[in-house]
């Protein structure tokens, strides 16, 4: 029996699709079920449903590889790491796991897939949620344009105006450790919905705030809020295209939350100079309820796992067969569970992980430097300079200038990176991601010395500011080639190892500015600059270190992929 039984599998396997489908139905006691279900799906389930480890390879591969391309803004990451295997054998051992009831998603012509979607709408989707990153990290910099007013009318020390700036960069940071988790369950769109909306509700007491301490807890809940944008809405980018049409959506998004703090102090200056600080926050009230009337009215929901289940859920209405399943409805997971060890893990990374934490610790430093110099730069350049408010805001088109030159570099990197693959023998490793960083790291010192010993007074205003570009040029190297770094060096690990990261950014984002003023009057401009260059140069060998030794390191970690 066991012989005839294997004779006519291997039949069935090298017959036509359509002979196996018809013998499939003719064997099969609820025939009137599949029928209906299977005039939904294409041939092309049928035959994965015949092998399903290479459909198992195939997806897990999948996942990992889009994952990287997700992840290179630095601020998205879903909690899947190790999740995404085990789902699957989770799906596999349940009961109610059949395969063959097993939705998916039918290819190019499936109206369920995201992929799916005209390109026009595509693109509007990019840009929305693009626009919304923006409205985020703006909201983190245009606060800084207020500090005047507010020491005056809440009778504050400048200290305490700056405290308003570390809260929201606190609340960037905390927020997507659970947010991210819980758009797994739920989907991005009712994210966004629930997420932006709470962000544009806290921007109101912001405005109408009658002391400090409601513009403070205003602040940190605001930003919690609006971290969405940065943790979540790269997946949506990720969930569009594919991987050969993604460069271009990705490379727009990923420099939206880069230059808002670069945008920020230009509109907040001209807003300062010009009216009250209360119309910093009405200018950002009327954006974000823009951007929250689009993101209702435009972005649908683009996570597959969620789209699948609403497939699921439409194929049991209509044939009244209850074994269809998407994989998220047999996934063995809770919510408390997953978003516990998002919180965790990245933890476990900063301590374990010496290239994580050393790679960290650099980005850190970047993103806290430059949330220093919204302080720095109104000293050096009202003092030096006579600057006045908006003036003292445009002269941060420089570390923005940079910064697009540095996105702009994308696709040299990308060709240095394939010619590395090349000379491998085809073989990629996570240290060819490295290039940009070990250039960055060399230009960010040389670049914050530079602009220290060119802040004085009898020195044109435009010889620091070009500094300053090149500054935001080494940011960008340094931010893309960590993150893509992290990701690959950490594959079942890259939402855990992004969250470290992001969380020891937004920590340094938040702590530099409390002390930056303080530090260029007491040292004076130049040897203030001077530290800082000092320790972005002992983080410079770093990068060049573990491209010549990762491979090492990750043999020996318990975390990395050996390679």
């Amino acid at each position: 029996m066991d012989s005839e039984k294997d004779n006519e599998q291997a039949a069935t396997r090298g017959r036509p699709v359509e002979q196996v489908e018809e013998a499939q139905i003719d064997d099969d006691d609820d025939r009137s079920s599949r029928s209906v279900a299977r005039q939904r799906t294409n041939a092309s389930r049928t035959s994965s449903a015949l092998a399903p480890p290479l459909r198992l390879a195939r997806s897990q591969s999948s996942a990992r590889s889009q994952r990287s391309y997700h992840l290179q803004d630095g601020y998205t990451f879903h909690q899947d790491d190790d999740e995404t295997a085990h789902s699957t054998k989770e799906a596999e051992r349940s009961p109610s796991g059949d395969k063959d009831f097993e939705v998916r998603f039918d290819g190019d012509e499936d109206p369920y897939s995201p992929k799916n979607l005209p390109t026009w709408r595509k693109w509007i989707i990019v840009l929305i949620v693009s626009a919304s990153s923006l409205c985020v990290t703006c909201a983190s910099a245009m606060y800084t344009s207020t500090y005047r007013q507010l020491e005056v009318d809440f009778h504050v020390s400048r200290l305490g105006a700056t405290v308003g700036l570390t809260t929201f960069v606190c609340g960037l940071g905390l927020g997507p450790m659970f947010l991210s988790p819980l758009s797994e369950f739920y989907g991005r769109r009712i994210i966004y919905i629930c997420a932006f909306g709470m962000y544009l509700i806290w921007l109101i007491p912001c405005a109408v705030a009658p002391n400090i301490a409601t513009m403070l807890v205003a602040r940190f809940l605001d930003g919690l809020a609006g971290s969405a944008f940065l943790s979540v809405a790269g997946g949506t980018v990720g969930d569009m295209f594919r991987k050969d049409q993604l460069s271009a959506p990705m490379m727009i998004y990923t420099a939206s939350p880069f230059v808002g703090p670069e945008v920020g102090p230009v509109v907040g200056g001209f807003i300062n100079q010009f009216a009250d600080w209360r119309w910093t926050f009405y200018v950002l009230i009327i954006w974000a309820a823009l951007q929250w009337i689009l993101i209702v009215v435009f972005v649908p929901e683009t996570y597959a796992p969620v789209l699948l289940r609403r497939k699921a859920q439409k194929l049991r209405k209509e044939t009244g067969d209850q074994r269809w399943k998407a994989p998220i409805e047999v996934m063995d997971r809770s919510v408390l569970q997953t978003v516990l060890w998002s919180c965790i893990r990245p933890f476990q990374l900063l301590f374990f992980e010496q290239m994580c934490l050393n790679l960290c610790l650099l980005s850190a430093i970047l993103l806290g430097i430059l949330y220093l110099f919204f302080g720095a730069f109104a000293v050096v350049f009202q003092n030096n300079h006579n600057f006045n408010q908006w003036q003292t805001g445009l002269t941060f088109l420089g570390i923005f200038v940079g910064m697009i030159a540095g996105v702009s570099c994308d696709p040299l990197w990308r060709k240095r990176y394939i010619r590395l693959v090349e000379q491998n023998g085809g073989v990629s490793e996570p240290e060819f991601r490295l290039p940009p960083t070990i250039l960055g790291a060399v230009i960010v010192p040389l670049s914050l010395f530079g602009f220290g010993w060119t802040t004085y007074s009898h020195v044109h205003w435009i010889v620091p500011i070009m500094f300053s570009a090149f500054f935001g040029l080494g940011n960008i190297f340094c931010f893309s080639g960590i993150f893509t770094f992290l990701v690959e060096t950490y594959p079942l690990y890259a939402a855990s190892a992004l969250a470290a990261n992001s969380f020891a950014r937004s920590s340094f984002a938040a702590g530099f500015p409390l002390f930056g003023v303080q530090m260029y009057e007491k040292l004076g401009y130049q040897w203030a600059s001077s530290l800082l260059a000092f320790i972005a140069l002992a983080m410079t060998p770093f990068p060049f270190l573990f491209f010549k030794i990762g491979k090492r390191l990750r043999a020996n970690s318990k975390f990395a992929n050996p390679g």
